[in-house]
């Protein structure tokens, strides 16, 4: 059984647009950050980005029985930041159990240090992420990006002089 993410908050949870992202780190992690929370939060990117994901679901799964496997929205994130990273499954382990801001991406509250990914369950979720999977995620949010930049284009108007 697979879901995307429980959008019901949990005690000591923080909303993932709620989350506070340093825009002026020039660490990839934060920026990296930035752009999951704008997928997360923008209503057509995120339906599209998540029809694609729910792709990797193997064929013949139930979604209502079984062992729960990983949420689609953490296989995204941690996907991600290994790629953009460049980073080892055992270096992506223990930055996803000890990096305050991104255990809040992942859905993480105050209670749930106890929570931690092992590397073998990490190894088996990420697979799932193909370079094909992967390259329409990308098509996605380029689109969405050039989109937003016509948008901004419209919005200025020529000073004449």
């Amino acid at each position: 059984m697979r879901t995307i993410i429980h959008r019901q908050l949990k005690i000591g949870e923080t909303d993932i647009g709620s989350i506070n992202l340093d825009s002026r780190s020039r660490d990839e992690i934060p920026k990296l950050l930035k752009g999951l929370q704008h997928i997360y939060c923008t209503p057509e990117l995120n339906e599209r980005v998540f029809a694609i994901l729910q792709d990797v679901v193997p064929k013949g799964t139930d979604v209502n029985t079984g062992r729960p496997g990983m949420e689609l929205w953490k296989i995204l994130v941690l996907g991600s930041l290994r790629l953009i990273c460049n980073w080892d499954y055992d270096k992506l382990k223990e930055i996803a159990d000890n990096h305050k801001t991104l255990r809040q991406m992942l859905g993480h509250g105050l209670y749930d240090d106890d929570i931690t990914y092992p590397v073998q369950t990490l190894k088996d979720n990420i697979a799932l992420l193909t370079s094909e999977v992967l390259d329409r995620i990308n098509q996605v949010v380029v689109e969405a990006g050039h989109r937003q930049l016509h948008k901004k284009k419209r919005g200025k108007t020529k000073r004449t002089l």
